[in-house]
């Protein structure tokens, strides 16, 4: 059908080509240039070609993706099967739902119609006690519901689906705001050089010394000063060993289960370490960023109060006080983001303003994040959660957040380190370190994250 289609589509087009080329050949003749009738019918015919050839292009991918699909389902089954042997099938199964049944009295499976169907039946009728036999006994494990030591068990062979089924765990947050990431061959420190007070700014305050002078008058002072910030290399990695017998008797991809658990394990310890401290991290988050705004008690308890407000939580007011303690520099960069716990983000999701309009925005784009208050919001499992004394919701620009990596994750094998054991390891490994490249504290205008805090209760 989609051919069909297809080939209908390409001579609409080959005709519009044609009026193009008749418009082309008629002004050529003439020596002159399209007329304003002529113009539009040739933008017109222009139109209609790219449309036609669109649509050509779109059939042409879903008529490849349904026969890549039929080749899936093919492979999956293990054979294509004609209408014939569909017959067969078809009247086969039908036998076998009255076996299920138990209406097996008078039943003859006709020999030939299939190897099953040759190790079932061998053309004899089936009995009530034939039919137990059948299944129960013939697979694998054989004693109904125990799977237990029969005499003539395995001969009916079991399917297996060779694909491993993974449940989902949650990942990092943080890697996903737009950190600047700086990937080095060494591991030798890194010293970032940062403007610790700009040119004329007063110590220890968000304002400027008056650099006028009197005629004459010398000059004021008004250098500016710098520090420096610190990355080193901290190793992080995880061991894994597995039975030999295990590697080469399974039946779905193993190794690339151990390599992906591996790596979003090793992920999840950086991702927490990044945001909370630990292993060496030079800047957690939490403890660089600053606290801009502290919550009030709401109400007792977790139960929510009107705007949606629970305790530890931040208010209308709260969220719009620490968007606006970062400096617009930092709100219009394009790594600006909300960053809080899962748990947190359905809360804010009840957060109302004073006239009752939610502050949150869903997503209109698939696997773009939603909206607070018009700012993208991303999940991070290792933020805590709303609570008394919490750090619990940051904002700002992600892009002030360096993370050092020193190659890339080693993923390796050893089949001789458990040679008594007979265990083949495999180590994942990866060094690097985080620090917020933020100024010194006093200087809270230009602080690039701030963080929201709950209030003590």
């Amino acid at each position: 059908m989609a051919s069909d289609l297809v080939q209908r589509l390409f001579e609409e087009e080959h005709r519009d080509w044609e009026q193009i080329k008749g418009i082309h050949e008629l002004c050529i003749t003439e020596n002159r240039e399209r007329t304003a009738d002529e113009e539009t019918r040739y933008k017109a015919l222009h139109d209609a070609v790219d449309r036609t050839a669109t649509r050509i292009r779109e059939l042409q991918a879903d008529e490849q993706r349904a026969a890549e699909a039929q080749t899936s389902y093919n492979d999956f089954n293990g054979r294509t099967q004609n209408s014939s042997a569909m017959t067969v099938e078809r009247r086969f199964n039908e036998e076998i739902r009255k076996v299920w049944r138990r209406e097996t009295d008078g039943i003859t499976i006709p020999v030939g119609d299939s190897k099953l169907i040759r190790r079932m039946g061998y053309g004899k009728p089936l009995g009530t006690t034939e039919t137990r036999t059948i299944l129960d006994n013939y697979l694998p494990g054989g004693n109904p519901g125990s799977f237990t030591n029969p005499s003539g068990a395995g001969i009916v062979p079991i399917d297996f689906y060779d694909q491993l089924i993974s449940y989902l765990v949650e990942v990092s947050g943080l890697m996903q705001v737009g950190p600047t990431v700086l990937n080095t061959q060494g591991g030798e420190p890194i010293q970032m050089p940062i403007v610790a007070q700009h040119t004329g700014q007063l110590t220890g305050s968000n304002q400027y010394a008056n650099l006028s002078a009197q005629q004459a008058a010398p000059l004021p002072t008004a250098d500016p000063s710098f520090t420096q910030k610190l990355l080193s290399a901290n190793k992080f990695g995880i061991m894994i060993q597995v039975p030999r017998e295990l590697l080469d008797d399974a039946g779905v991809n193993l190794l690339g289960y151990l390599a992906t658990s591996a790596g979003r394990s090793i992920g999840n310890v950086i991702g927490n370490a990044l945001m909370n401290g630990g292993g060496g991290i030079s800047g957690p988050l939490l403890t660089s960023a600053p606290v801009a705004v502290t919550g009030v008690p709401a109400v007792s308890g977790t139960a929510a109060s009107a705007n949606g407000v629970v305790e530890g939580g931040p208010r209308y007011q709260d969220i719009v006080t620490l968007q606006y303690s970062v400096i617009a520099p930092y709100r219009q960069s394009r790594s600006c983001y909300w960053l809080a716990s899962d748990t947190s983000l359905g809360q804010l999701r009840l957060l109302t303003d004073n006239v009752g309009r939610p502050l949150w925005e869903p997503s209109t784009i698939l696997g773009t994040p939603d909206l607070l208050l018009g700012k993208p919001i991303v999940a991070d499992p290792f933020m805590p959660t709303f609570g008394v004394n919490n750090k619990s919701l940051a904002f700002g620009d992600f892009s002030q957040f360096a993370i050092r990596l020193v190659g890339d994750m080693r993923m390796e094998r050893s089949d001789d380190f458990a040679f008594n054991t007979d265990l083949v390891s495999f180590r994942a490994v990866i060094r690097l370190d985080g620090q917020l490249l933020n100024p010194p504290a006093n200087i809270t205008r230009s602080q690039p994250i701030q963080l929201f805090q709950g209030a003590a209760s």
